[in-house]
């Protein structure tokens, strides 16, 4: 009997003390969003530091914004990853095809060997992520699929590259964030092939995973491993409130307007 309740005096003092981890419900992708809502590249990199995970999430600085508004941050975006990789294909094309061979070639290609069946992953509050590495001139992403992505409810898209129709991308204000220099002009058919998706994939020499936390601004983009998001979140918003609270009272002591970016 006395060992018994000296084993629940044990266990409670445990818990109360932290020895034995307390299990919590895992958070919605929805909670998640909320508690990204506002959060910089730069506050989510110092939380990531606060947790540990000391560069580990920081995209290459290759991965930028196509545009930037720098009235209204409409360039800013925060959200869950839906992945996808495409590869180079090794198959071998006909050359050359009449005009009624090539429609149906290209056509049974896009269907059969670089389809996006991923995209019914697509949620609000999606980022499409693209891993298209050593994909060569290849523009997996244009002006009418991204719309679609967005029509599904992505906020934005990271990747590698892989990206045409730059000019319509950027006149339609669809957040992209991409390896300029990696950009692509040439159609998928007879270039690539879908090797995976709802996998893991690399982009900007991170990894990142199907639900992983995606932040991406004028600064880069930042991926936050689900399981340290809660944490992350918290050291973040610490940052930039206390960030916020600094640059206001400079705001005054300069005799500047406070702005959006200081105010609560």
């Amino acid at each position: 009997m006395k060992k018994a309740f000296w084993l629940c005096i044990s266990l409670f003092l445990a818990l109360d003390m932290g020895i034995i981890a307390q299990t919590s419900k895992p958070l919605t992708d929805e909670q998640l969003l909320e508690l990204y809502k506002g959060l910089r590249v730069a506050d989510v990199s110092d939380g990531m530091d606060m947790v540990g995970l000391r560069d580990a999430g920081i995209l290459d600085q290759r991965i930028e914004a196509l545009w930037k508004d720098t009235e209204n941050f409409t360039h800013r975006i925060c959200g869950i990853a839906v992945t996808a990789r495409y590869v180079p294909t090794n198959k071998v094309v006909k050359n050359p095809m009449t005009s009624e061979e090539f429609r149906k070639w290209e056509s049974d290609w896009y269907n059969t060997l670089s389809p996006e069946p991923w995209t019914d992953n697509i949620k609000p509050g999606s980022i499409v992520v693209l891993d298209v590495e050593g994909d060569g001139d290849t523009g997996s992403v244009g002006s009418a699929n991204s719309l679609v992505y967005i029509k599904k409810g992505a906020r934005g898209i990271v990747c590698s590259g892989g990206v045409r129709d730059i000019d319509e991308i950027i006149l339609e204000r669809i957040p992209v964030y991409l390896d300029w220099s990696q950009r692509g002009r040439g159609i998928r058919p007879g270039r690539n092939e879908l090797e995976s998706f709802n996998k893991p994939v690399t982009v900007g020499g991170v990894l990142i995973r199907p639900g992983d936390m995606i932040v991406a601004d004028g600064d880069g983009v930042v991926c936050v491993p689900r399981e340290y998001a809660e944490d992350v979140a918290a050291g973040a918003k610490r940052i930039l409130d206390g960030d916020k609270n600094a640059r206001k009272g400079l705001y005054l002591e300069l005799g500047r307007e406070p702005d959006k970016t200081v105010l609560p």
